[in-house]
Formats: C-alpha cells, structure tokens, sequence
C-alpha cells in the first residue's frame, strides 16, 4: 500500500471517529463523561486536520473549488427555506 492510500484511509477513519463522537456527545447526560469525549473529539479533529495539511501539502489531496458569492447565495437561500 502506498504512503498516499494509507494518508486517505487514516483520514477517512478519522472523519468516522469524528462522527461517532458527535453522536455520543450529543446523546450522553453525565456531564463528565461527555467532557472527556469532547476532549477526545477535540484531539482527533487536531490530528485530522494536520493529516490533511500534509495530504494537501503532498498533493494527496486537492479540496473541491471555492465557491463563488453567487452559490453561496443560492444555498443559503435554500437552507432558509
């Protein structure tokens, strides 16, 4: 497996983490015990982020094209509805 298969599946799987912890976070009552999985949250989308400005800086990974004001407009638009 090449270094550019094992950057992107580190990262997806990262992506999942984040997922899975949101979840528990937002279902989670003991006051601890979500504060800790925040804290693990908060590490892992740190590591994510650093895997992808390596990814990036690698050419792994090209992030999809700016979207102009004019489509920013138009999602909005639709969000609000």
């Amino acid at each position: 497996m090449d270094e550019k298969t094992m950057v992107n599946d580190v990262l997806e799987g990262v992506k999942g983490e984040l997922t899975t912890y949101q979840q528990a976070i937002s279902e989670t009552e003991n006051m601890q015990l979500r504060n800790a999985i925040q804290q693990i949250r908060n590490t892992a989308e740190s590591f994510q982020y650093e895997l992808f400005k390596i990814a990036q800086t690698k050419g792994y990974y090209k992030p999809a094209e700016k979207a102009d004001q004019k489509q920013i407009s138009q999602v909005k638009t639709e969000l609000e509805q």
